[in-house]
C-alpha cells in the first residue's frame, strides 16, 4: 500500500475508476524546451480534471533550494501559490479518462515516493504507465523531433525509439519508478524528447507536441493540440527570421541537418550526435554560436519565447 503520510486523498480512491492508464510528467532535471512544463500546464488547462490527491510538500521539497514565489504589492503580500505535486483524474478530448501525475520532482524520499506511486498503481489497477521527459541534443529544429523510449513495452520502443544509447544517465524520480515498475512487470514506457540544444532554454511548442503524440501512441488517448501547433508555427517563423540573414548560423544548422539525415537513412554515421570521424561534438561546439546570437535579445524568438 501507499504511504498516507505522503499522499493526501482529495477524493475517495474507491470513487476512482479502475484500470485506467497513468500519464506522468515531473518538472525538475533538464526540462529541455520546457516540454514537461508545457505538457502539464496544457493538459490541466485544456481538459476536464478532478483532483484525486496531493503529495506532502513539507516531506518532499527543499524550500531553500527552490523557494516558492510570493506576490508583493507596495506594502504587503497579496498572494502565494503553494508548489504542487498531484494525481488527477482527467478526460481526454473524446472523454476517455486517465490518471495524470504532474508537478515538481521531489528533492527527498525517492524510495518512499516510488513505493507510494507503486501502491497507488496497484490500488487503482492502473493498466499502463507512461511518462515524458526532455533533454538537449545537437539536432536541428528543421527536422521532426525524435524520442528515446525506455521501459518494457517492446512494441513502443521498436516503433518510436530513434536513439538507443548504452550509457549512464543522470537519474530522475521517474527513472526510479519506471525501474520498479519493470521489476513488477507492469507495462511502462518513458519518452525522452530530443530537443535542439540551442532551443533547450526556450518554451518550444513542437517538443511538447512530440511528447503528447508519444503518449497517444502508448495509450490511445487523444489530446487537443491546435493552440500548441499554432504557437509552434509562430515560434519557428521567429527562428527562421533570426537565422536567415546569418550565414554562420545557416551553416551550423545545415551541418546538424546532414548528421541527422545520415543517421535517419541508416548510413555510416552511427548516431546523430557523431561526426564522420565518429567523434561526439561538445554542446559548446554545436550550440554556442546560435545561443550567443539569440542571447542578444533582438526582437523575435529570444523575447517571444518568454511570453
Amino acid at each position: 500500500m501507499f504511504d498516507d503520510r505522503l499522499f493526501r486523498e482529495a477524493m475517495e480512491l474507491s470513487d476512482v475508476p479502475k484500470g485506467l492508464p497513468l500519464v506522468a510528467g515531473l518538472t525538475g532535471f533538464a526540462d529541455a524546451g520546457g516540454v514537461v512544463t508545457q505538457v502539464n500546464r496544457y493538459l490541466l488547462d485544456a481538459l476536464e480534471s478532478e483532483r484525486v490527491g496531493t503529495f506532502n510538500n513539507d516531506l518532499l521539497m527543499d524550500y531553500r533550494a527552490r523557494r516558492p514565489v510570493f506576490q508583493f504589492e507596495e506594502t504587503h503580500l497579496t498572494s502565494y501559490e503553494s508548489p504542487r505535486l498531484s494525481l488527477d483524474l482527467v478526460q481526454d478530448e473524446l472523454g476517455s479518462p486517465f490518471l495524470f501525475l504532474s508537478g515538481y520532482e521531489p528533492d527527498f524520499l525517492w524510495e518512499t515516493m516510488s513505493q507510494t506511486i507503486l501502491g497507488l498503481i496497484d490500488s487503482l489497477e492502473v493498466s499502463t504507465s507512461s511518462w515524458v521527459h526532455a533533454i538537449p541534443m545537437p539536432v536541428p529544429h528543421t527536422r521532426s523531433l525524435g524520442v528515446t523510449v525506455s521501459g518494457n513495452r517492446e512494441d513502443i520502443t521498436d516503433a518510436l525509439s530513434v536513439w538507443r544509447p548504452t550509457t549512464g544517465v543522470p537519474g530522475t524520480l521517474m527513472h526510479l519508478i519506471e525501474y520498479r515498475l519493470q521489476e513488477a512487470e507492469h507495462p511502462t514506457a518513458g519518452f525522452v524528447v530530443l530537443v535542439p540544444h540551442y532551443l533547450a532554454d526556450t518554451q518550444f511548442p513542437d517538443a511538447a507536441i512530440t511528447a503528447l503524440q508519444s503518449v497517444t501512441k502508448a495509450t490511445g488517448l487523444i489530446f487537443p493540440t491546435d493552440s500548441l501547433r499554432e504557437s509552434g508555427r509562430e515560434f519557428l517563423t521567429g527562428i527562421g527570421k533570426q537565422v536567415e540573414d546569418n550565414t554562420e548560423l545557416e551553416k551550423l544548422i545545415e551541418s546538424l541537418e546532414k548528421r541527422h539525415d545520415s543517421y535517419m537513412e541508416d548510413n555510416a554515421v552511427p548516431s546523430p550526435l557523431m561526426d564522420a570521424d565518429g567523434e561526439v561534438p561538445s554542446a559548446d561546439m554545436i550550440g554556442t554560436e546560435l545561443e550567443n546570437f539569440l542571447a542578444k535579445r533582438h526582437p523575435g524568438v529570444a523575447e517571444s519565447t518568454e511570453d
